[in-house]
């Protein structure tokens, strides 16, 4: 970033806090470039486009599909690893819900829940704003 110096650098929400991380690092270096959040794109049943979605088998694929539904509809952090687990995911690494703004703990502004998870061998992160 610093190399390039562009005048304006997208980044995917699907990383959520990458971008947060760019976002502070610009600001606290004040550099002059426009950072610009990117919205996660899809696949019709609301897995996150990813390159690794290309190591899921099928098997795998069809339980990788349920990880944006069970986020979408988490009630809390424990309810959302526990419908994690029991949608078929082998381990879940992480479910978070935070401030959307820094990443500490909710407050009552805008929040995001992410998760981090892993279907085999392959390792799966989503996010979402929390309504």
């Amino acid at each position: 970033l610093i190399a390039a110096m562009p005048d304006v650098a997208i980044f995917g929400e699907k990383d959520y806090q990458q971008l947060l991380v760019i976002r502070r690092l610009v600001a606290d270096l004040a550099l002059p470039v426009e950072i610009v959040g990117a919205p996660t794109l899809r696949e019709p049943d609301g897995l996150a486009m990813s390159s690794r979605n290309a190591y899921l088998g099928p098997r795998e694929r069809a339980i990788a599909g349920r990880l944006n539904a069970v986020l979408r509809d988490a009630a809390s952090e424990e309810a959302a690893t526990r419908d994690l687990l029991a949608a078929g995911f082998d381990r879940v690494d992480y479910v978070a819900i935070r401030d959307a703004a820094t990443l500490g703990a909710p407050s009552e502004g805008p929040k995001r829940i992410l998760a981090a998870v892993r279907v085999g061998t392959t390792r799966l992160i989503d996010n979402m704003a929390v309504p």
